[in-house]
């Protein structure tokens, strides 16, 4: 397994960029922007190739984030994601987001913090029983 991630819900995208690029120091490593999403994905990090800070940026949000809403997930590749869930499920974790694309699945952490699991490199194959598996959670 490899830490990528966490992810975190900014408001302003430039007062954060001088924060964290400026006044901290990360460097931007990537920009993704979605215009049917309407959204923004910038990550930083200390260096190219390090973990990093993922962050979102929804294009009409009015909401106050707070300490509770503004930060998203922890994020981790892992070598079979069909393994990995199922190893979660077999010890009782329920699987918010399942992995039927054979790429991305969410779990919660017995604290309620969200967790992204990627499969490394490369989508698997879909599988079953993932594919009929509804989502049981919010993610």
């Amino acid at each position: 397994m490899k830490y990528l991630h966490a992810m975190v819900r900014v408001r302003d995208v430039e007062a954060s960029m001088r924060f964290y690029r400026d006044l901290l120091g990360l460097v931007e490593t990537r920009r993704m922007e979605s215009e049917k999403g309407r959204f923004t994905l910038i990550y930083l990090a200390v260096a190219p190739g390090q973990p990093e800070v993922e962050f979102t940026h929804n294009w009409d949000n009015t909401e106050s984030y707070g300490g509770a809403r503004n930060f998203g997930h922890l994020a981790f590749a892992v070598d079979n994601i069909y393994e990995t869930c199922q190893r979660m499920m077999d010890g009782g974790v329920t699987i918010s987001r399942p992995p039927r694309d054979g790429h991305m699945a969410f779990v919660r952490s017995p604290d309620d913090i969200s967790i992204e699991l990627l499969q490394a490199g490369g989508s698997l194959p879909p599988a079953e029983p993932w594919l009929s598996m509804p989502n049981v959670g919010s993610w």
